[in-house]
């Protein structure tokens, strides 16, 4: 029988996860391999004041630091206490769940491995990474209804089915039930922030509405496990026989406040990310038309010039807008 749950377990109650701590490692080492070929690459030197060459890196410092908190979560929801309790207090099980399904994949995606990969592999790797994302199968997968429907149907299935049980009583279950929360939670918001190359571009307004009812989703499910009558996976804590802490269902109730808060608070980073995006991309577009806007009055006084030298009336000049496919169509006189 584990021990109660104390303060002093809470900081000194570790474990070791082989794969957690292998899966930390791994992709820490892949990434910051990545980083410093994507250096080695695109970086310049720098001469300072003092006369002294320096380098800037090429890889922002804020994505390096997203990914490293993606992995230090990763650490302490499977060696912590959380790890410990995860069989026997249903909170615990939860907040695993819900930092690995929505925190630790928000800070992978912001991370931009996608395309530190493809700025980081061989010619041949990056055809061939391009290749996959441009595949039918991938499209579909980070089509916006896919992507959200998986990351809200994934934990109503685990705690609605015979899921949970399973992860409560098999230990590779467990763990490849881990790796798939991993990744639901990464293919959306991968395909939600387009930090990376995705097979298709969604308007970020769209992500804005989809943020809004996940997050409705998100608090069903608390809803639904705080007022059930219904214990999930009952049989197998009553056999635990715990004596200490909550009841069981006032465990599960804590458990469902965690999903539902841990769930809610992950989507403000998100629409942070999501205006900054959304800001960025009408700058940019800004931009674009007014560097375009600049082009067509050179091309138009230079036009003007030669007809004057040629004796010639000047061409009407043409407004932006009319080259443009979309919007000519839409303003183009209508016969009546």
């Amino acid at each position: 029988m584990t021990s109660p749950l104390t303060l002093n377990v809470v900081f000194t109650g570790w474990t070791l996860d082989v794969p957690g701590v292998l899966a930390v490692l791994l992709l820490g080492g892949a990434y910051l391999a990545g980083v410093r070929r994507v250096s080695r690459r695109t970086t310049e030197p720098v001469t300072e004041p003092g006369g002294a060459a320096e380098t800037t890196p090429s890889w922002p410092r804020s994505r390096i630091v997203a990914f490293g908190v993606g992995l230090l979560l990763i650490f302490l929801v499977t060696c912590s206490f959380v790890d410990r309790y995860d069989d026997v207090l249903f909170w615990a099980r939860a907040t695993q769940v819900i930092v690995l399904l929505m925190v630790v994949p928000l800070c992978l995606a912001m991370s931009s491995p996608v395309a530190l990969a493809l700025g980081a592999l061989s010619d041949r790797g990056r055809d061939r990474l391009t290749a996959v994302l441009s595949t039918g199968i991938a499209r579909v997968l980070t089509f916006p209804a896919t992507a959200s429907l998986l990351l809200v149907a994934t934990p109503w299935a685990l705690y609605f089915t015979g899921w949970y049980p399973a992860v409560l009583a098999n230990g590779v279950v467990d763990q490849l039930t881990r790796l798939v929360l991993l990744l639901v939670g990464f293919l959306y918001f991968y395909s939600r922030l387009q930090l990376d190359p995705v097979p298709h571009k969604y308007p970020h307004l769209i992500s804005v509405v989809i943020t809004f009812v996940e997050v409705i989703f998100d608090a069903a499910l608390g809803l639904v496990l705080w007022l059930s009558p219904h214990l999930v996976a009952e049989a197998h804590y009553q056999a635990l026989h715990r004596t200490w802490g909550p009841s069981l269902h006032d465990d599960q109730i804590f458990g469902a406040g965690v999903l539902w808060l841990v769930g809610d608070l992950a989507g403000l980073p998100f629409l942070g990310a999501l205006m900054s995006r959304m800001v960025t991309d009408d700058r940019a577009e800004a931009a674009e038309i007014d560097r375009h806007l600049d082009e067509q009055d050179e091309l138009a006084a230079h036009d003007a010039e030669i007809s004057a030298e040629l004796g010639e009336p000047a061409a009407p000049h043409r407004m932006w807008w009319e080259d443009d496919p979309v919007l000519a169509e839409r303003f183009r006189p209508r016969d009546h």
